[in-house]
């Protein structure tokens, strides 16, 4: 998770089944650990899109045994390390019960890119994938 903390700017596209781009919008992520003890780790992550619009989400969770678990308002999922590069979650939102999601976060070498992506699942069929490019900028 150290590997993470810190501030990333980068770009989600959201793909329907078929292929087509339905959304894309830039992000700005800062991940921190919160200086209150309240979480291991807490997310904030702000979406912009081109005419304007702005959606900004808290994501705060816990590690224990290796494995990170949140339960927020909206989500609850957990993430496990895979590698020195790979992290691997499974999560939901809580007020569609059929839905799931898988996401797979690889982080360079280097430690200043991820890229990042999302199947969404609903009634156990794919619906949607969304593409992340971040790059690390403090």
């Amino acid at each position: 998770m150290d590997k993470h903390l810190g501030e990333w700017r980068g770009e989600y596209i959201h793909i329907d089944a078929d292929g087509t781009i339905v959304d894309r919008h830039s992000s700005h992520l800062y991940c921190r650990i919160p200086e209150d003890g309240a979480y291991n780790f807490i997310q904030t992550n702000t979406y912009t899109w081109d005419d304007g619009r702005q959606q900004v989400f808290d994501f705060g969770g816990r590690i224990e045994g290796g494995i990170g678990y949140f339960d927020t308002e909206r989500i609850t999922g957990e993430m496990s390390q895979v590698d020195d590069q790979t992290i691997v979650l499974t999560w939901s939102y809580k007020d569609d019960p059929d839905n799931y999601l898988y996401e797979l976060i690889q982080l360079s070498r280097d430690g200043k890119h991820k890229c990042r992506t999302w199947h969404w699942m609903n009634g156990d069929r794919l619906v949607k994938r969304t593409i992340i490019s971040e790059t690390k900028v403090a």
